[in-house]
């Protein structure tokens, strides 16, 4: 277990939990100075402007354990219980992925597409947190979100985000996939679906996270195939899907969508210029449900 030294100020307890987050983390400081904060209930900027005040046994056992998790490779986000998602404030947890900058992609290009004061219906599939669905609801008032996910856990992970930024507008449901709203329809659907193949060595990264919500089959595309051919019937006609996938996933993402009769196939480049998101709308052709 990662410990401070026998020194307890803050100072050199922040230079300790540093130095033993180092290797395992690409921003130690950061990371380390979250930790002391809260090992103390306090701001960060307090560490700053107290350097000589010491942390007493109880503040050095919280954050010695805090350092052992994350040691282990758990999340900060799992250890704080919080992740900042499009500039909101998320709870997470265990049960959900942590939020992710590049997923924000699909939150800005939805966003572009939906007028300001639309009332539209907007579908967030496989919710995990909340984060777009909360994210979208936030911007888009008179717009009605619905998040569906299949773990009770992760979407009571989602209830408490959209009761703590007070967003009436969005309805949480439990179920697989479109099933909860199979008698409905949406103007715009997105996802940010589990798209990691199961012998992938990524995911040893992630052990701490939910496979759940991270893999999905032998080549991470049995999720989208699924999406792929349900939200066809609960997409009004013409209307958009946002999928977030794999960086190595553009062609047999599009492959897939284009055999299912989707239209207007468009791969989009995440902030680091790797392919990350595919939007497609599907025009129903009169005998589709025949």
């Amino acid at each position: 277990m990662p410990s401070t030294t026998d020194t307890a100020s803050i100072a050199s307890v922040l230079a300790a939990a540093t130095e033993s987050l180092r290797e395992i983390s690409d921003s130690a400081r950061l990371d380390a100075e979250v930790l002391v904060a809260r090992s103390i209930d306090m701001p960060r900027s307090y560490l700053f402007a107290h350097p000589e005040d010491e942390l007493d046994e109880l503040a050095l056992q919280r954050l010695n354990d805090a350092l052992a998790r994350r040691a282990a490779g758990v999340p900060m986000a799992y250890i704080t219980g919080t992740r900042e998602f499009w500039s909101l404030e998320l709870l997470v947890s265990p049960a959900t992925l942590v939020p992710r900058p590049e997923t924000e992609l699909l939150v800005d290009y939805a966003l572009r597409e939906i007028p300001r004061d639309a009332s539209w219906n907007v579908l967030d599939l496989g919710t995990g947190s909340g984060a777009i669905a909360v994210a979208i609801a936030s911007e888009r008032p008179a717009c009605n979100v619905v998040a569906v996910d299949v773990s009770t856990d992760a979407l009571a992970a989602a209830r408490s985000n959209v009761q703590r930024h007070q967003l009436p507008n969005v309805t949480c449901l439990e179920g697989d996939w479109t099933a909860p709203v199979a008698d409905r329809q949406f103007e715009v659907i997105l996802s940010n679906p589990p798209y990691v193949a199961m012998d992938d060595t990524a995911l040893e990264a992630l052990r701490a996270e939910p496979d759940l919500a991270l893999t999905a089959g032998a080549d991470g595309l049995d999720a989208i195939r699924r999406l792929s051919c349900d939200c066809r019937d609960i997409l009004i006609n013409n209307g958009l899907l946002l999928l977030e996938h794999g960086n190595q996933q553009k062609a047999a993402v599009a492959a897939i969508l284009l055999a299912d009769g989707w239209g207007d196939i468009t791969c989009v480049d995440d902030y680091a210029g790797h392919p990350r998101m595919t939007t497609a709308r599907y025009k129903a052709r009169e005998n589709d449900h025949d």
